[in-house]
């Protein structure tokens, strides 16, 4: 017959306190998580013991030394560690944001620790010995996450590594109740934190010069008539002198480029018609003379 324990009036099998002795430690671990790590956990939860126990150990060693001093902020810390290992901007300030909030000192219902939320197994890969102090935290976290988005080539992809761990990724993000809405988590978040990109340079506009308006004034000019030899009244048949071409006007340019100045315009100088060489005056045909008839005086016998 099984033992019994009186306890205010009630008897208690010894299979009950066994099982108080039990649980007492497995509350007493999660109520410590969610007090000292600003989380959310089951009093019951039986999952990731070893974990939160070491990171109980690591929050009780740390903590002494900041309650005095404090932590630097945050921002100035992330910038340097993304600029170190070559992740896009803002990318590791969404992923703290998402994991810990920014909160230093925050403890995961599995166990991780810091503002990166890096598990006891992977502080240790990364050699981060602290992953409550926040810049080697950031760093080791930094360099984590630089790790995965080499091997994968997508943020996608580097960010679901991050949080499920490499080995779980197989060219897609794994389904297992977390990742799926982690990764989406962290893109949203890192359009808010992304640097707007700069506005594009505005084409500097070069006033075009105002071109010189050439305006034609055409002069009439009078034609000239073709120069006729004259011809002496003495001489013989008359030669018909050449006609000459007549002069076409020329066009006269005026630039009307500064409205000061008044425009010269050339005046057409006619050429000088050369003078054909009049034929010389015929000689006057010699008029034949008539002989006068001989007048033959009659001799009249005498």
């Amino acid at each position: 017959m099984a033992r019994k324990r009186a306890l205010g009036g009630f008897s208690i099998p010894w299979w009950a306190w066994v099982g108080l002795a039990a649980v007492t430690p497995v509350v007493l671990i999660n109520t410590a998580i969610a007090w000292l790590g600003d989380t959310h956990v089951s009093p019951l939860s039986l999952s990731f013991l070893e974990m939160k126990v070491n990171a109980l150990r690591t929050y009780v060693a740390h903590r002494p030394s900041c309650v005095l001093d404090g932590h630097e902020p945050l921002e100035p810390l992330i910038a340097r560690a993304e600029r170190r290992h070559g992740l896009p901007a803002g990318l590791l300030q969404a992923l703290v944001l998402v994991e810990s909030e920014g909160r230093v000192h925050r403890i995961s219902p599995a166990g991780a620790m810091g503002p990166g939320q890096l598990m006891p197994t992977t502080a240790v890969m990364l050699g981060v010995e602290d992953p409550f102090d926040p810049e080697p935290a950031l760093d080791g976290s930094a360099r984590y996450l630089a790790e995965q988005l080499r091997r994968f080539r997508d943020v996608r992809l580097a960010v679901a590594a991050y949080n499920a761990g490499p080995g779980a990724v197989d060219g897609r993000v794994p389904r297992n109740g977390e990742t799926e809405y982690y990764v989406p988590k962290v893109l949203t978040a890192w359009v808010r934190t992304r640097p707007p990109e700069p506005p594009p340079r505005p084409v500097p506009v070069v006033a075009a010069r105002a071109r010189p308006v050439v305006a034609v004034v055409a002069k009439p000019v009078a034609p000239v008539r073709p120069a006729v030899a004259p011809v002496s009244k003495k001489a013989g048949p008359k030669v018909a002198a050449k006609p000459v071409a007549p002069v076409r006007p020329k066009v006269v340019a005026k630039v009307s480029a500064a409205p000061a100045r008044s425009a010269v315009v050339a005046k057409p100088v006619a050429p000088k018609a050369k003078p054909k060489s009049a034929a010389g005056p015929a000689k006057a045909p010699t008029r034949a003379t008539q002989a006068k008839p001989t007048v033959t005086a009659n001799t009249r016998p005498g």
